[in-house]
């Protein structure tokens, strides 16, 4: 097929930056903080958007697009709904992994780790932050469940709306935060002629150790 064709041809030079072991941060964290600036300062569009890789008991995986909802040296935030298919992967087996891809830098961050829920009290603080119309569909929404159509996907946003018209808004007892604590880091910095840039960090006890693979 002519499309497959076209593929095949597709190309891109990576020309905008480069990055060694000897310049980058000893913590990761930083190092990552520091790219995230540049997302920001360059105004890149869903800044916050990664990649969640999970898998079950039986080592199936599954992929899907999160928002960041904030990082520190304990880890990198998100949040979801406990019974979806990642909550309940993520009970099966808590090893993930992360990335970032900012093709507008010519970046992607890859981070492993293990993840685990954070607390009520964080999930209560941050829930009640969401935009009401937000809260009114982690009610509405039996995530990864399936339903009749969407008409039937409506009609319980309406239920909770009226519900909670007045009202404060509980945390829904399925919904709530997780936090991935890593042990791995790669920076991937795209260079010319595919000699891209691969920077890791393996947590070693309380210490990162820095290396470089080959592209």
């Amino acid at each position: 097929m002519q499309i497959g064709k076209s593929i095949n041809n597709l190309r891109r030079e990576y020309k905008l930056n480069k990055l060694s072991e000897e310049t980058v941060q000893n913590n990761p964290i930083k190092q990552f903080e520091l790219w995230f600036k540049d997302v920001v300062k360059f105004d890149l569009p869903q800044q916050n958007a990664m990649i969640l890789a999970t898998s079950n008991k039986n080592g199936k995986p599954t992929a899907r697009v999160v928002l960041l909802k904030g990082f520190s040296n304990s880890g990198f935030k998100f949040y979801s709904n406990y019974k979806s298919s990642k909550g309940k992967d993520i009970l099966e087996n808590s090893s993930a992994s992360l990335l970032f891809y900012w093709a507008e830098l010519e970046r992607q961050v890859r981070i492993e780790g293990k993840i685990k829920k954070l607390s009520k009290k964080e999930s209560q603080k941050y829930f009640n932050s969401r935009p009401l119309e937000s809260r009114f569909a982690a009610w509405a929404s039996d995530q990864s469940k399936i339903i009749p159509g969407r008409d039937f996907l409506e009609k319980r946003y309406k239920k909770f709306e009226e519900k909670f018209s007045g009202k404060k808004i509980s945390l829904p007892p399925n919904w709530g935060g997780y936090i991935l604590v890593p042990n791995y880091f790669e920076f991937w910095q795209g260079r010319e002629n595919r000699l891209h840039d691969r920077i890791c960090y393996k947590k070693q006890k309380v210490r990162w150790k820095i290396f470089r693979l080959a592209p």
